[in-house]
């Protein structure tokens, strides 16, 4: 059985978000065959982006560039949405388990009168049914669901479904929408961001975190050091940020961001099941800790009992070593 799939991408910083070629990827296997129809929204050209979504697997693009849609509020994107969903008719809806994502996704449900199945991490087809698993219990567990009836609807957690190799000579159509934004109740006048700078915590292939052990905001600068040694991303427990060692923006667990990158290295931090929640699928976790007993050893592939201020550094130099003598 053959689908249309609408996939709604992701934006930040004026470029495409990795998670949306991940949900092309997902929305491949849902289609079976049939068509996977790309959208973007902002308010400047987005034709490039839309090149780039068919590159990556998407049979055409709709676009809607509206200064009202400038920045997000679910009012107004989930307008926009409606519009194309309405005209689109598609059999399924997919996009990225992100903060936008967890945002627009169950409005979107609502108005349509479907289920939502979020945060999916893997996605099989067997027969006519698309079977989608996602962590329950704080990742303790995971659950397979189908939707037997009515519209398939998902989001994709990031970092755990392949994009497809991205095709440059692939072409399609990019098309542009006009839409009329109505009864705003919500305007946003301006965004102070206190993220840091650099990748993107979410989608971070290597994460380091800190914990209480780093002891203070300077604590976190050799952890800053590895992780550009590494091209990666800083993290942290609910404990650093609480003792104003560093932003919430970095929080990760129950409460914070849950993320899953190819490696996760755990520096002072000991391991409380709220943090265990937002970290432990990630595909290789390295702990170092000075307290042999520390819980974060139990979930951890590779230990290194040790004070971080002296391992850090060393590691940091090693890995900069070897980028030399490749």
């Amino acid at each position: 059985m053959s689908r249309k799939v609408l996939v709604i991408g992701e934006i930040k910083d004026a470029s495409l978000r990795n998670v949306t070629f991940e949900a092309i990827a997902a929305a491949q296997k849902i289609s079976n065959d049939g068509e996977i129809v790309g959208l973007i929204i902002g308010d400047k050209d987005l034709n490039e982006s839309g090149n780039t979504m068919i590159q990556y697997g998407a049979d055409r693009v709709i676009t809607i560039v509206n200064e009202q849609l400038k920045t997000y509020t679910s009012e107004g994107f989930a307008q926009a949405v409606m519009e194309v969903i309405e005209e689109e008719n598609p059999e399924a809806i997919i996009m990225g388990h992100t903060a936008i994502g967890k945002d627009l996704t169950p409005k979107l449900a609502s108005k349509l009168e479907s289920g939502l199945i979020s945060d999916v991490t893997d996605i099989e087809v067997t027969g006519d049914n698309v079977v989608f698993t996602r962590p329950i219990y704080s990742g303790k567990a995971f659950e397979k669901k189908i939707i037997s009836d009515g519209v398939i609807f998902a989001t994709i957690r990031p970092n755990n479904i392949t994009p497809l190799d991205k095709n440059e000579n692939r072409t399609g159509e990019v098309s542009s929408k006009d839409v009329t934004i109505k009864d705003l109740r919500t305007v946003i006048k301006d965004i102070i961001r206190k993220t840091s700078e650099g990748v993107d915590l979410s989608e971070a292939k290597v994460i380091i975190a800190g914990g209480r052990g780093v002891k203070s905001k300077e604590g976190f600068d050799p952890l800053n050091e590895l992780a550009k040694v590494l091209g990666g991303a800083v993290g942290a427990s609910r404990g650093a940020c609480d003792a104003d060692y560093c932003d919430y923006s970095l929080q990760i667990g129950q409460t914070g961001k849950v993320v899953t990158p190819d490696l996760y290295i755990a520096c002072g931090i000991s391991g409380a099941i709220q943090h265990l929640a937002g970290m432990s699928n990630s595909k290789v976790i390295v702990a170092i800790n000075k307290d042999p007993e520390a819980n974060i050893f139990n979930v951890a592939d590779y230990g290194i009992v040790g004070d971080l201020f002296e391992v850090v550094p060393k590691l940091t130099e090693e890995i900069k070593q070897l980028k030399v003598n490749a």
